[in-house]
């Protein structure tokens, strides 16, 4: 099976906007934390929260169709592809019916609303709390581009606590603070 090398190789043959590239390391971060959490293979969930918008660039109205076609092309795991067509099940009608795929939805949109947040400190993700998160999300024109119904969606499906579960993401992606431009220091005010 490909590894993450093969992934980041592929992302940067597929993905141009570096927007979209932070957002998809993001949600990798978050949900390699889950990973850890659960005792589930970090590698195999990285790599669907990494690919799991392969497409969404080339192909907005199909995602994620011809990015699994090319997945499955280059011989990527049936469970992380199930995990990429269940995100879209509105589109796929493949259900998010193992706890990798909930848990990448559940990740997927709060990713993004933790960045934003982060983006609009001083110390970025350094000392953001949950509750500076919860803030944000009742905002609805902050990040207006985060839908709040998938990310009331993701917290159904794997049954925690909203603030717990911005916990988590919040230190998935502090292992990834450099890499997404979120940590204090990178900042510029």
């Amino acid at each position: 099976m490909p590894d993450r090398n093969d992934a980041l190789e592929l992302l940067d043959e597929w993905v141009d906007n570096d927007g979209l590239k932070k957002h998809m390391l993001a949600v990798e971060a978050a949900v390699r934390h889950y990973a850890r959490l659960k005792g589930a293979d970090e590698e195999l969930w990285g790599l669907a929260g990494l690919l799991h918008d392969l497409d969404w660039e080339k192909h907005p109205e199909e995602h994620p169709l011809p990015g699994v076609e090319e997945l499955r092309r280059r011989g990527y795991s049936e469970e992380v592809i199930h995990a990429i067509l269940a995100h879209r099940s509105d589109h796929t009608g493949v259900e998010p019916d193992s706890e990798l795929a909930r848990v990448l939805i559940a990740c997927d949109e709060l990713s993004g609303l933790v960045v934003a947040s982060c983006l609009v400190r001083p110390n970025g993700v350094d000392d953001l709390k949950p509750k500076s998160v919860v803030k944000k999300l009742k905002d609805r024109a902050f990040a207006a581009g985060v839908d709040r119904g998938e990310v009331q969606r993701g917290l159904e499906l794997i049954g925690l606590d909203r603030n717990e579960h911005i916990a988590n993401v919040i230190e998935g992606l502090r292992v990834q603070a450099e890499a997404l431009g979120i940590r204090g220091e990178d900042l510029r005010y």
